[in-house]
């Protein structure tokens, strides 16, 4: 009896010395993170940034341009864009609820990138915004425009807003370990990408080019 509560102890010592190992280099490696995240972090900047603001602005546009055109693909892509990032705007307020966090924060737009460009470079970045949204002028021609107008000035405004939008969740990937967040980032890195070539080749048809309009 004595020998089995001694084996059983030298089991417990072991396994215990194993499990401490693995998670010191786990937490070494990286693999190990504060969950959930902080308010400052990373995870909770590209949260707040691309659902109220990013998201919400490429709904905004689709909707205009579904009401101002009559052409089916355009509001089909509109319909598409709208949809998608409604519903990852849906996913991300519940995130922030699930990790107790506000879904708003006193830090101004990009701050959680400035961070980390200041961590991996040392440096302060200059002027860091948030990549593609398109001006309030911007917005009132797209909502002045009719037909054929409407859908060019449409595809000119959301190609730099989708380029903003991949560059946002690509510094998500690079910043996170967390699989639910590294998902997002990476659906909407595909997604947006493969709708930049669409929206070329329409733009293409339409006899345009994607030069940004003044204002």
């Amino acid at each position: 009896m004595i020998w089995l509560q001694q084996l059983s102890r030298r089991h417990l010592t072991v396994a215990g010395a194993t499990v401490l190992v693995i998670a010191v280099a786990a937490f070494g490696l990286g693999v190990l993170r504060p969950w959930p995240p902080a308010d400052t972090s990373a995870e909770a900047g590209f949260a707040r940034d691309m659902q109220a603001a990013h998201h919400a602005q490429a709904v905004r546009m689709s909707m205009i341009v579904r009401d101002r055109t009559s052409d089916a693909e355009t509001q089909m892509l509109a319909y598409d864009i709208a949809l998608s990032q409604q519903q990852q705007i849906g996913q991300i307020y519940a995130w922030l609820e699930m990790w107790a966090l506000p879904q708003a924060s006193l830090d101004p737009p990009m701050a959680w990138m400035r961070r980390g460009h200041q961590s991996m470079t040392g440096m302060k970045p200059q002027g860091l915004s948030m990549p593609g949204m398109a001006t309030a002028a911007q917005l009132r021609q797209l909502e002045q425009a009719n037909k054929r107008k409407a859908e060019v000035l449409f595809l000119q405004l959301k190609i730099p807003h989708h380029r903003g939008g991949v560059q946002m969740a690509q510094a998500a990937l690079n910043a996170t370990d967390q699989p639910q967040v590294r998902r997002l980032a990476a659906s909407i890195v595909a997604a947006q990408n493969s709708e930049l070539d669409l929206m070329r080749r329409m733009l293409t048809a339409r006899g345009a080019s994607d030069a940004l309009p003044a204002g």
